[in-house]
C-alpha cells in the first residue's frame, strides 16, 4: 500500500488534530495521503471512486457523526473498490469493515456516568481530572479480508481482541 485516503470531517476540531497526526507519521510508512470529506454521500462516492482509480490504495476512517451516518456507504465502497480499510470503532468491523482499532466506548460511558454522579453530588466539574482512554480494541473481520484477497498474519490475529469469521 502506497496511498491512503483519509475519510474525515474537517469541520470538527478533533478531526483537524487527527489529520495532523496522520500527516506527521505517513512519511515514515512511505504512504501518500489524500483527504476525503464526509460531507455528503455524493462527495464520498466521487472521491473514493477517483481514489480507487490508481492501484495500491487503502482507507482510514476517522471518527465523526457524519462517518456514522455514512457508515454503510463507506464500508460498501471500500469493498467495491477493494480498499483495505481501518475504522475507529468496533461496529464498523462488525458491519463488514476490515479492521477497527479504537477505544472501548463502553468503558468511556461508564467513566462519564461516574463524572455525572460526582457532579450531582456537588463536585465542581473544573476540579475533576481529565481522563483519556486506556483500553483499545483491535477487531478483525476475516470474511472481509477473504473478500479482499488478503491473508491476515497469525501474529496480528493473536493480538486481536476479536476476530469475526
Amino acid at each position: 500500500m502506497v496511498r491512503v485516503a483519509v475519510v474525515r470531517d474537517p469541520a470538527i476540531t478533533a478531526g483537524i488534530g487527527l489529520w495532523g497526526a496522520i500527516q506527521s507519521v505517513s512519511p515514515s510508512f512511505g504512504v501518500e495521503l489524500r483527504p476525503v470529506g464526509v460531507g455528503d454521500a455524493g462527495e464520498i462516492e466521487r472521491s473514493l471512486a477517483a481514489f480507487a482509480g490508481s492501484p495500491n490504495g487503502g482507507l482510514i476512517l476517522t471518527g465523526s457523526a457524519l462517518a456514522i451516518v455514512h457508515r454503510d456507504l463507506i464500508i460498501a465502497l471500500a469493498a467495491r473498490y477493494r480498499l483495505p480499510a481501518v475504522y475507529y470503532e468496533r461496529y464498523f468491523a462488525a458491519a463488514g469493515g476490515l479492521i477497527s482499532y479504537g477505544y472501548d466506548t463502553v468503558k468511556l460511558y461508564r467513566l462519564a456516568a461516574g463524572y455525572v454522579d460526582r457532579i450531582l453530588k456537588g463536585e465542581k466539574p473544573a476540579g475533576l481530572p481529565v481522563q483519556t482512554p486506556t483500553k483499545y480494541e483491535l477487531v478483525i473481520n476475516l470474511k472481509t479480508a477473504k473478500g479482499l484477497g488478503l491473508q491476515v498474519p497469525d501474529k496480528l490475529l493473536a493480538i486481536a481482541n476479536e476476530v469475526i469469521e
